[in-house]
């Protein structure tokens, strides 16, 4: 079967357009990238999949940190609730995410996100959201570049190279393993890129991805076979 990616999208209603950026400016303000006041125990990953046009469904795992230990598999499916709107798409992600995170009956000192944290054109990824909604440290892990330039980092695994968008460096490009392509690590809220990066490569064990990340994006696709 032959996938092709849509460009038949309805253009955007203003109305709608207007009030997303609204709220991304006042939630731009809110942001604070500072070294984490944490004492980490507890790391979540988490990720979402959409089922179809108009359903999404939303993954946390807990771990031990640092021994990666799982502790809880959590899932929630959730109608979407908003149009698909590029550079938007995380109003489509929170509200899904939040619902899966309340699931939780203990609640992680960090989250992992399967997405962007600041490295996102208005410092908006879904890290970012989910940390000013849940006023928790939060960063995020994407496996290909929003915005940016950057020089490939080294070949062997550790190497980094930083991604730099108006002058400022968004992320670091981390090698997780000898010969692969970089993960995107990225602040998103309540955090710095230094411990992000160090806390990522931490949680990188014989994959590429970091194991919170990989193990939301794995269940993500369990579960939704279980969905369907």
């Amino acid at each position: 079967m032959a996938y092709y990616h849509r460009f038949d999208y309805p253009a955007p209603d203003p109305a709608i357009l207007a009030s997303l950026t609204e709220k991304q400016r006042e939630m731009q303000a809110r942001i604070v990238i500072q070294k984490p006041d944490f004492n980490l125990k507890l790391i979540a990953g988490c990720d979402s999949s959409f089922i179809g046009e108009d359903q999404i469904l939303s993954v946390f795992i807990l771990l031990s940190y640092p021994t990666l230990e799982v502790l809880e598999k959590v899932w929630h499916v959730g109608s979407v609730e908003l149009p698909y709107i590029p550079g938007f798409l995380a109003f489509r992600e929170a509200p899904n995410l939040l619902k899966a995170y309340e699931k939780l009956q203990q609640k992680p000192d960090l989250i992992m996100v399967d997405g962007h944290g600041i490295s996102h054109p208005r410092r908006l990824g879904i890290a970012t959201h989910l940390g000013l909604h849940l006023n928790k440290p939060t960063m995020g892990v994407a496996k290909k570049v929003l915005v940016g330039k950057y020089k490939e980092p080294d070949t062997t695994k550790g190497a980094i190279a930083p991604l730099i968008y108006k002058d400022e460096i968004i992320a670091n490009v981390l090698r997780t393993k000898d010969n692969v392509k970089p993960v995107f690590v990225s602040p998103g809220h309540l955090i710095d890129l230094e411990t992000a990066t160090t806390i990522a490569m931490t949680c990188t064990t014989k994959y590429k991805l970091p194991e919170p990340t990989r193990l939301a994006d794995h269940y993500a696709a369990v579960f939704k076979s279980e969905v369907k």
